[in-house]
């Protein structure tokens, strides 16, 4: 009851804004569908109290991929797609067969450790979803109880048609139906930030008919039903009616709270359920972000399916010889040639009648003696590998913000090693580049320009010109930067009440006027410091209410009908600000009933909207605006006229009618009738807010392109602007070409004029066709002369360069430059910009962004970097990787995606050159045996292989291994166009770990075979036998792999030494532990090691003598390799080791082995800078 005895807010919004819905004519033409398809939910209001609506679905979310019912049969389903898993699981399956060289047991066991390892990864992350649901679930909201009695409820416990209060700063616990609010007009303010990622509030409004609703008792006798559409993933609509007492009146968009959006600025509301759980709109917009998989892992699926493809040919290879063998068995004369498997009397295994039946079953023993060829704990071993990769990137402390204690965040472990490989990155400019947080810097007042900052593009523009930004230090010193957020001004002519004494105090009082009225902002007091902060729609709107304060004007307290600032503004009407208007309006009565229409637009909508005796300071105005563009700031032109009486109220009842009306033409009938009363303006000047760039952009963007990275920009900003942030940024220099595609052209102009959309589509995409032609002409020219060319295109000729038929010779224009800026483009221009390049040039790109109009170019980008700024969280949401600032990305390519490509690469190679190597040995003991299906090696041996004896290590190596530190990684940034090229996973480099295999296992097999063959093992005389000669070779594969990493680990750790030595010594201690059992269980193992193998020195000396043998064709080719063909690591490595990384001389000769000529960033600048100055000495 505690809100029902608070004073309420008296307002009259709906006379105001834009948005009130009641029109007769639009409620029959749009509510008729309602009780037809797609529009048949009723909802009986306050029906059933708590226990609302059942019906319906309740009000728990679920966003976990199990449930516990299905989490056995949908996991498991998911491990045995991989085809890997499946195959395992068939041998597992006929290991209880017959035909299985393997007992049942050891083919089991492996294969449930890995599943159940998996499994319990997928638990776990699980898990946290579960815990996620629960904490949301479990939130608490008011809910009516009867006899107007409100008391809390868990979310979950909401029904359809239950009443609720929601207190301010709340989130909505369903999709709601506004019954009222805090204020006497119903209205209240949302933030949607969690819906589509913009932080300005949006303003909603109850029905005049449940606005009495004032008190928690109102609802004790309260009876309604609504009737309303279906649920749909549709943010933006909505269709319904309200009937009370037999009466209906119509619902609209701006009666619904939508789930996860959050009361703000209004003490309470109550509302209606009319969408619970999945139901709810955000729920129904839910989708899962689309599968993406690194090129590397892609890659490895193919060589998987080779080694099948060789498993299957040599278990063909050995059937056909074993059926051949097996008729030829028995001679003419009767004889037995292989007479120790008694082919006389034999089962059809062996049966030389029945050879053919019998190699068909040696095929099936064949495929599961030769399984080893597929490492089964590869997959598992690579998702660990990645899990802990990305704790560390997560854990960067060079990655870390501390402003706005904000980590680097890897939301997916799936692309670590696709880090490593990025040739193009599609950037957003605002939020990305820049920091989104605008600051007042200049303005331009009839017609004379104030402010005395100097942004960092002007600094840009002093270089290009070839000017020492010195002149400016002198307004520097005297420029402190202001410590108010969003106000960067300073110019003592209109500062501290100064402005009274200008030439044209009136024109600047109005100026100033304008600014602290005409807006959307609402203030709030800070409790803690009594000072007056501002909730506006976007930092632009912010900035100007904060510099009207910080210049005298403080706008401090806003109601339904009024403004106030020094003097009471009554506030009439607000026309709003939309990207198609480009510009907003309010209407207001000043204190002396004066009526006036304050209006403020970007300067390509408002000159044209100027009466004859209101330029008087246009020419000045526009020169100055035109310098603010050039600085890269961004500019609005602020203009006023004076309404009568008249005039007002013809506007206000067609405004009025063209508001209430409820059709999809209802926003162009609005425009239509803001257009006839924003005309005949008279013009006071021109603001100026700076965008910054973030700290350590320029120097990100030069060692991204040092490492041959190409940068394309992507922005919704104006063509001026985008191109003075390339020049702050050193993605455009001075003396680079620029290819301009633009529709800013006479011809164009003239016809979009005429408004024949026809004619001039087809004119724009002429210009666009010729101008592409034309730019490629330039490219082949400068590719003779090696200069660096810059793409720039608008978003009107961006639309034509994207179709079917244009887009190929686009694109390799857009290649051929150094770089590529994107202008007015679209959040869907931005995605199939990033598609083009993806699909056509088959590179690796990323994608990064800060706002919800990011989200289709993350997602559709290889890779997806979220920038957790000031735009909300949508970006962040839909990306792979989340960091804080832009300059972080240098890092994380650099260092952490140069290892995480080399580590996984390096132990995915090690991962099949271990399984070769003991699969090659088998087939060789095959040949020497005949074919008959016996194994080699015991059971068990061959089982934990690559569960214990080989694995650790393997998983220390993609973890921890670094060919060189962070700090060289950062100073030879070519590194990383190893991971582009893909020289460390090339078909080449795989063949060449694939060929060491079948060396190293001919040497261990054939060593060992010779070596024991005919020679006494034992004291006793006699000769080793099956289970010698499998626990030596056994031994020596185990020798040899391991050592074999440690010849290949660049960066040894203490971990890495326990893992490796210790796998080893693990094997002995199993030997001996697995040798003391039964006879039962230990089969061929029993006591092999204790009384056979390690009293003779023949084994030690053949484990020795294999292990040096095997290891020098890799040392002697590696050797060979890095003395006369050494990559480009392998050089700075020398530079580590020989103490020459601070010799100038030696650093240059390696970084003349450049893979790729620099052509954007700072340091191409200065070297072109530098041959410009030789030139013309």
């Amino acid at each position: 009851m505690g809100g029902g005895q608070r004073r309420r807010r008296k307002h009259h919004f709906n006379k105001i804004h834009a948005f009130r819905c009641g029109g007769k004519s639009s409620f029959r033409e749009e509510h008729s569908l309602i009780g037809g398809p797609g529009f048949s939910r009723t909802v009986d209001c306050n029906g059933a109290h708590i226990g609302g609506d059942n019906r319906y679905s309740d009000n728990y979310v679920r966003t976990t991929k199990y449930t516990l019912a299905s989490f056995l049969p949908k996991s498991l389903f998911e491990q045995f797609r991989r085809v890997a898993n499946f195959y395992f699981l068939v041998c597992a399956i006929l290991s209880f067969f017959p035909v299985s060289p393997y007992s049942a047991v050891s083919n089991v066991v492996p294969l449930v450790v890995v599943v159940a390892a998996t499994m319990a990864k997928e638990a776990i992350e699980d898990w946290k979803r579960k815990q996620q649901d629960i904490e949301m679930n479990n939130r608490s909201v008011k809910v009516h109880r009867g006899e107007g009695v409100f008391d809390h409820s868990k979310w979950r416990d909401l029904r359809v048609g239950s009443i609720v209060r929601v207190e301010k700063d709340e989130f909505f616990p369903a999709d709601l139906i506004l019954l009222s609010s805090s204020y006497e007009e119903a209205i209240c303010y949302v933030e949607t930030m969690n819906l589509d990622g913009e932080t300005n509030l949006k303003l909603k409004q109850a029905l005049e008919e449940t606005s009495k609703l004032q008190e928690d008792s109102s609802f004790h006798h309260f009876k309604a039903k609504i009737k309303c559409e279906d649920p749909n993933a549709n943010l933006y609509t909505f269709v319904g009616t309200l009937e009370i007492e037999d009466q209906q009146f119509p619902l609209s968009p701006q009666q619904l709270l939508l789930r996860d959006s959050k009361l703000r600025n209004t003490d309470f509301i109550y509302g209606v359920v009319i969408f619970t759980g999945h139901d709810t709109k955000v729920m129904q917009n839910s989708t899962e972000p689309p599968s993406k998989r690194s090129k590397v892992e892609k890659r490895m699926d193919k060589i998987i399916y080779f080694l099948f493809s060789v498993l299957v040919l040599i278990s063909l290879i050995g059937s056909i010889a074993f059926g051949i063998s097996t008729m030829e068995d028995i001679d003419e004369n009767g004889r037995s040639k292989r007479w120790y498997l008694r082919p006389d009397d034999t089962t059809v295994y062996y049966d030389p009648d029945r050879a053919a039946v019998a190699a068909i079953l040696h095929f099936f023993t064949a495929l599961m003696l030769y399984g080893y060829f597929i490492p089964i704990s590869l997959y598992v071993s690579i998702e660990i590998v990645k899990v802990l990769q990305s704790i560390f990137i997560n854990q960067d402390v060079h990655m870390y913000h501390e402003e706005t204690d904000k980590p680097a965040h890897a939301r997916t472990s799936n692309l670590n090693e696709e880090l490593g490989q990025v040739d193009t990155i599609l950037s957003d400019k605002t939020g990305t580049l820049t920091c989104n947080s605008m600051e007042f810097i200049k303005c331009s007042i009839a017609g004379v320009a104030y402010g005395r900052g100097v942004t960092e593009v002007e600094r840009a523009l002093a270089r290009r010109k070839g000017l020492d930004i010195v002149i400016d230090d002198e307004e520097e010193h005297d420029h402190k930067p202001s410590s108010v957020k969003g106000f960067n001004f300073t110019d003592e002519r209109i500062m501290n009440g100064n402005w009274f004494n200008e030439a044209n105090p009136n024109e600047i009082q109005k100026f100033l006027r304008l600014l602290a009225v005409c807006h959307t902002a609402v203030p709030e007091v800070d409790e803690e410091t009594g000072r007056v902060l501002y909730e506006a729609e976007s930092p632009d709107e912010a900035a100007f209410v904060i510099a009207a304060r910080e210049l005298g004007f403080e706008f401090y307290e806003r109601t339904q009908t009024a403004i106030v600032i020094r003097e009471t503004y009554k506030l009439l009407n607000i026309i709003e600000f939309s990207s198609a208007r480009k510009r907003m309006s309010v209407i207001v009565r000043d204190d002396t009933g004066k009526l006036l229409l304050l209006s403020k637009g970007a300067d390509s909508v408002m000159f044209e909207r100027l009466a004859k005796d209101g330029r008087v300071f246009e020419e000045k105005t526009r020169k100055h605006v035109n310098e603010y563009a050039d600085a890269g700031l961004r500019t609005l032109l602020l203009a006023y006229r004076e309404l009568d009486e008249e005039e007002y109220n013809r506007f206000n009842e067609e405004f009025t009618e063209a508001k209430n009306t409820v059709s999809a033409h209802r926003e162009e009938l609005i425009e239509e009738v803001a257009e006839k009363i924003e005309k005949d303006l008279i013009l006071l000047g021109a603001t100026a807010v700076e965008d910054k760039l973030q700290n350590g952009v320029p120097e990100c963007i030069d060692k991204l392109a040092q490492a041959g990275i190409k940068l394309w920009v992507l922005t919704g900003d104006k063509m001026e602007t985008a191109i003075n942030i390339g020049f702050a940024c050193s993605l455009l220099r001075q003396g680079m070409k620029q290819i301009i595609i633009s529709s800013d052209t006479p011809e164009i102009k003239s016809l979009e004029k005429a408004d024949d959309k026809s004619a001039s589509g087809k004119a724009i995409k002429a210009s666009v066709v010729n101008q592409i032609k034309e730019g490629k002409d330039l490219l082949s020219k400068s590719d003779e002369n090696s200069e660096a060319l810059a793409l720039i295109i608008d978003g009107k000729c961006l639309v034509y360069a994207l179709h079917d038929d244009v887009k190929d010779s686009f694109l390799e224009l857009a290649i051929g430059c150094a770089s590529v800026i994107c202008c007015r483009s679209s959040p869907k221009q931005k995605a199939l910009v990033t598609r083009l390049v993806k699909e056509k040039t088959g590179s690796t790109t990323l994608g990064i962004g800060d706002g919800a109009n990011d989200v289709g170019m993350l997602q559709e980008a290889d890779i997806g970097i979220g920038i957790s700024g000031v735009e909300g969280m949508q970006a962040v949401m839909s990306s792979d990787i989340a960091i804080a600032q832009f300059r972080f990305l240098e890092r994380l390519l650099l260092v952490h995606g140069h290892w995480c490509y080399r580590r996984i690469t390096k132990m995915i190679c090690y991962f099949f050159y271990k399984n070769i190597t003991l699969g090659i040995t088998l087939f060789f003991f095959e040949m020497y045996a005949s074919f008959s299906g016996q194994a080699a090696y015991n059971d068990w041996f061959t089982s934990l292989y690559n569960v214990i004896f080989t694995s650790l290590p393997v998983i220390a190596l993609g973890v921890f291994d670094k060919d060189v530190s962070a700090k060289l990684c950062l100073k030879f940034p070519l590194l990383y166009q190893e991971g582009v090229q893909n020289v460390l996973f090339s078909w080449k480099r795989i063949l060449g770990w694939i060929l060491n295999a079948v060396v190293t296992s001919i040497i261990i097999f054939f060593f060992c075979t010779k070596a024991l063959e005919h020679q006494a093992f034992r004291t006793s005389g006699q000769v080793s036998d099956l289970s010698v000669l499998g626990a030596t070779m056994y031994t020596c594969v185990v020798w040899v792999v391991n050592c074999q990493l440690a010849l290949s680990i660049s960066y040894f750790t203490y971990i890495q030494h326990i893992l490796i030595w210790g796998s080893i010594l693990l094997w002995y201690i199993f030997l001996l532990a697995y040798g003391a059992m039964d006879p039962t269980l230990s089969t061929t193992a029993y006591k092999v090691f204790v009384e056979e193998c390690a009293p003779s020195p023949s084994y030690w000396f053949v484990t020795l003598l294999v292990l040096f043998s095997a290891l020098v064709p890799y040392f002697a080719y590696s050797s060979v390799q890095m003395r006369f063909f050494p990559m480009f690591h392998q050089m700075i490595q020398w530079i580590r080791n020989d103490g020459q990384t601070s010799d100038p001389e030696f650093i240059n000769v390696v970084r003349n082995r450049s893979i790729r000529h620099t052509t954007v960033g700072y340091t191409a600048r200065l070297a072109a800078s530098r041959r410009v100055a030789d030139e013309k000495s």
